[in-house]
């Protein structure tokens, strides 16, 4: 059974799509944004520090669903600027730690809103 998940401590969804949804013992996180789900706005224009809102909107959205990042089995990073990398990783291992999920990063040419970080992920339920 499909079932929606949604939190007002997470952004809304910026276009035709759920923030999470959960399927058996696995949430699907859709891709998070920099913004800030008290002003609506990006958080900074700096690429750390949205990277940093980006996984407290993740964390925030596997809080609704009843698990946490700690059960992260798979995450996607996307990023303008491949520059950034080393930096992002240090706000990462902010939020995960050993057995770190598995993960791809990305460079894009563009993100929605003109971002410079978007994450999602696979959550597993507790």
């Amino acid at each position: 059974m499909i079932q929606e998940i949604h939190t007002n401590d997470a952004p809304g969804a910026v276009g035709p799509f759920s923030q999470a949804i959960k399927v058996g013992n696995l949430l699907f996180v859709s891709g998070q944004l920099p913004i800030d789900p008290a002003t609506g706005e990006f958080n900074s224009d700096d690429a750390i520090a949205q990277a940093d809102q980006c996984l407290k909107n993740l964390a925030a959205i596997a809080a609704a669903a009843g698990t946490s990042l700690r059960n992260t089995v798979k995450t996607t990073v996307l990023l303008t600027d491949l520059s950034h990398f080393a930096e992002i990783n240090k706000v990462y291992t902010g939020f995960f730690s050993k057995p770190f999920p598995a993960r791809a990063c990305y460079e894009v040419k563009a993100l929605p809103k003109g971002a410079k970080v978007e994450i999602e992920a696979v959550i597993a339920l507790d």
